[in-house]
């Protein structure tokens, strides 16, 4: 496993480094064109924005031992749900056609009011739509697979102010209560991870400067990269030691073309 981590944090600044950059060079190319998208919006209806970390994960992921695994990426990545047909998530692994892992990797920058309940209702959405279709053997002959969500914030003024609650009938929890957007997406994450929903989660943030330099910080110690990668090699290790006899074969790549996704999408 320690092999595995070698030079983690150089790795991951180099994501945050690409997504920061990746997004600039979207918004510059977008804002040329006639039709240019509105605001915020024109840096992440390209896609590729968060290629960075898809990456990282994946090749941590071919480096972990399983066999006859394919991890799908942009491509094949759709998985049947109980209460909709189907939901498309950002990363597949599949071995042995069994479902190994799933992973979601959203980001937030700017428009942190608008978007943060859009982010929590998603969230909870489908870990629960994809339990209940889980429990009815949509998965079979598939083990529990894991889940994990990894969100980068944007690191402003307006995800680190404190944010007033409404009470016309019955109290919030006090945990919310003058909580920045920040403090909310830490509550969030731990409490859907504390339930079971996910079994790994991350929250990083990264300012617009700050990010064109790889920097970024980890508000809460439970839901560093470093944890969140641990626990997805965990069970990719544990995976491949009860794999079956069969003929050896590296983990091999289905990446797709990128799809165009709107702001609350990305």
């Amino acid at each position: 496993m320690s092999e595995l981590l070698a030079n983690l944090d150089q790795k991951l600044r180099n994501a945050i480094r690409s997504f920061w950059k990746t997004r600039g060079t979207q918004a510059d190319k977008q804002g040329k064109e006639r039709d240019k998208d509105r605001g915020d919006r024109s840096a992440v209806t390209a896609g590729k924005h968060l290629d960075g970390f898809r990456e990282l994960v994946a090749v941590l992921l071919e480096a972990a031992g399983l066999q006859r695994a394919t991890i799908y990426w942009r491509r094949k990545t759709e998985l049947p749900g109980w209460f909709r047909s189907e939901k498309n998530w950002d990363l597949l692994v599949v071995a042995d056609n069994k479902l190994v892992a799933i992973t979601e990797f959203k980001s937030q920058v700017g428009s942190f009011g608008n978007n943060f309940n859009n982010r929590t209702e998603e969230a909870l959405g489908n870990a629960t739509d994809l339990w209940a279709a889980y429990k009815e053997g949509a998965f079979q002959p598939s083990e529990r697979p894991w889940l994990g969500y990894l969100m980068l914030l944007e690191d402003a003024p307006g995800s680190n102010s404190k944010v007033k609650v409404k009470e016309p009938h019955f109290q919030v929890f006090p945990e919310f209560k003058e909580a920045s957007y920040a403090e909310r997406y830490n509550q969030l994450l731990t409490k859907l991870v504390r339930a079971r929903l996910y079994d790994a989660a991350c929250l990083l943030m990264s300012s617009r400067k700050g990010g064109l330099k790889g920097e970024y910080r980890e508000p809460n110690a439970e839901l560093s990269f470093h944890n969140f990668v641990t626990s997805l090699l965990a069970r990719a290790i544990a995976v491949a030691q009860t794999q079956p006899p069969g003929p050896p074969a590296l983990p091999r790549l289905e990446v797709g073309p990128p799809d165009k996704v709107s702001p609350e999408g990305d």
